[in-house]
C-alpha cells in the first residue's frame, strides 16, 4: 500500500523531490507540494485529466525558485519547466508527457501570465492558487512578507486609499494587489467552487484587520 502524501505516485515522488530544494522558504517547501497534491486530488476526481502528469508537475512545479522580491521573479516558472524536462527526460519519459508536464509548469505562475494549455496545466494552476488563498494563504503571505523585512500594513493610509499599493513594503497591501483578484481566475469549475469557499476567510480577514487598526 502506498502511504506516500503523494499516493499513488510515492514512488515517482521518491525519485524526484531529491531534486526539490526549498531554499529555506517555508511557503515553498514540501508540505506546500502535499496541500497542492490534495488540491489537485480534489480537483481531478470532478475534472478528469492524467493524474501521473498530475503529479509529476506538482511534484516539479517548484523545483526551481525564485525569491518574491527578485527581479527575475517571472522567470522562475519557466526555468522550473526547463528543469522538469531535464529530470523526467532521465527518467525515460516519452517527450509528449514531459511537454505536457513541463507546459503545466510554465503556465502555473501568477506571475507569468500564461494561460494553460492542457487540463492538466488547468488543475496544476487552480491547485497552487488555492493555496494562495483561505487560511493558509493567509499565513504565507504573511510568512513570506516577514522572510522580505516588510512591513503589516502603512500606518498612514492602510487601504491605500491614497497611494499606490506596494505589496513588497506592506504585507497588508497583498490582499487588494493579488490575494482578492485570485477567485476570479480559476480555470475549472471545481477549483471556482473551491476557491469561493477560500475567498471569504480571506474578505473576512482583511476587513478585520483593518477594523482593529481604526481603518
Amino acid at each position: 500500500m502506498d502511504s506516500s502524501p503523494f499516493s499513488p505516485y510515492g514512488e515517482l515522488a521518491h525519485q524526484l523531490l531529491p531534486s526539490f530544494q526549498s531554499a529555506g522558504d517555508g511557503a515553498h517547501d514540501v508540505s506546500h507540494l502535499e496541500r497542492v497534491w490534495r488540491n489537485a486530488r480534489a480537483i481531478h476526481a470532478e475534472e478528469g485529466g492524467d493524474l501521473e502528469l498530475l503529479a509529476a508537475s506538482v511534484l516539479l512545479h517548484d523545483c526551481v525558485q525564485v525569491p518574491k522580491n527578485s527581479p527575475l521573479r517571472d522567470t522562475a516558472s519557466r526555468l522550473a519547466a526547463d528543469e522538469a524536462r531535464k529530470l523526467l527526460q532521465i527518467l525515460g519519459w516519452e517527450k509528449p508527457r514531459i511537454e505536457t508536464v513541463a507546459g503545466a509548469i510554465e503556465s502555473h505562475s501568477y506571475s507569468a501570465g500564461i494561460t494553460p494549455a492542457s487540463l492538466e496545466g488547468r488543475i496544476l494552476q487552480d491547485a497552487d492558487r488555492l493555496d494562495a488563498i483561505g487560511m493558509t494563504g493567509i499565513a504565507r503571505c504573511f510568512y513570506t512578507a516577514g522572510r522580505m523585512g516588510s512591513s503589516l500594513y502603512s500606518p498612514i493610509d492602510p487601504r491605500g486609499d491614497t497611494r499606490p499599493l506596494d505589496d513588497r513594503q506592506f504585507a497588508l497591501d497583498h490582499f487588494p494587489r493579488k490575494l482578492l483578484k485570485l477567485v476570479d481566475g480559476f480555470q475549472t469549475a471545481t477549483g471556482r467552487h473551491l476557491a469561493r469557499q477560500r475567498q471569504r476567510a480571506l474578505q473576512e480577514f482583511y476587513e478585520g484587520m483593518l477594523a482593529e487598526i481604526g481603518s
